[in-house]
C-alpha cells in the first residue's frame, strides 16, 4: 500500500476511487471539507448521507459521489453533537479524540475494502470545527493506515492519499510521515 501526503483540494482527486468526508454523526454536510463536498458534489450526497444517519462516533458510511469525479464518498464520523456523542471521551477543548479519529480512519478503510476499491483520499479528520490538533490527528491517522496495511496484506487498497488543505497542515502530515517508524 502506497501512502502519499499532498497539499490540495480533496474534491479534485479525480484519479481516486473514493474520498473521505470529515463527517459528523448525523452525516449532515456542513462547513470545511463537508461544505466543499456539498458545493462540488451536490445535494444528493447530503440527502443520501442523512438517510443513513445517525452513525456512531468513529464509524463510517458510504454514499455515491454525486458530481465529484470519484465513485464514492466515505463519511468518517470524527465528531458529533448528539447526547450519545457527548458521553464519548474527548480531548480537552475538542469535539474528538485520537481514538475516535483512529476508529474513523480504520472504518473508512474497511468500507473501501468492502467495495474492493483501490484508492482513497483522506482529509485531516476533526481538525476544523472539532478543534483537534493537526499533529495529533496526523499521528493517529497515519498509524491507523499503517496498522490496517499490516493487518490486511491482501487488501484491494493500493493507494492512500492524505490531501491537506494549506501548507501548514501539509507540512505537519509530511513531518509526521517522516518521523514515525516506517516513514517515507
Amino acid at each position: 500500500m502506497k501512502i502519499e501526503v499532498v497539499e490540495g483540494d480533496i474534491t479534485e482527486q479525480a484519479d481516486l476511487d473514493a474520498i473521505v468526508n470529515a463527517a459528523n454523526t448525523e452525516l449532515i454536510l456542513g462547513s470545511g471539507v463537508a461544505g466543499a463536498i456539498f458545493r462540488r458534489g451536490g445535494a444528493e450526497i447530503d440527502r443520501e448521507g442523512q438517510a443513513k444517519a445517525p452513525i456512531k462516533l468513529g464509524e463510517a458510511a458510504v454514499t455515491g459521489a454525486g458530481r465529484l469525479p470519484n465513485k464514492y464518498v466515505i463519511h468518517a464520523a470524527a465528531m458529533g453533537y448528539r447526547p450519545e456523542d457527548a458521553r464519548v471521551p474527548k480531548r480537552k477543548g475538542s469535539l474528538s479524540s485520537a481514538e475516535i479519529i483512529r476508529d474513523a480512519t480504520m472504518n473508512s478503510l474497511r468500507r473501501a475494502e468492502e467495495l474492493r476499491l483501490q484508492s482513497i483520499a483522506f482529509p485531516a479528520l476533526a481538525t476544523g470545527v472539532a478543534a483537534f490538533p493537526v499533529n495529533e490527528c496526523a499521528v493517529a491517522m497515519i498509524k491507523a493506515v499503517r496498522k490496517y496495511e499490516q493487518e490486511h496484506p491482501q487488501s484491494s487498497i493500493k493507494l492512500v492519499r492524505f490531501v491537506l488543505f494549506g501548507e501548514s497542515e501539509y507540512k505537519t502530515f509530511a513531518d509526521v510521515m517522516r518521523c514515525l517508524p516506517g516513514g517515507e
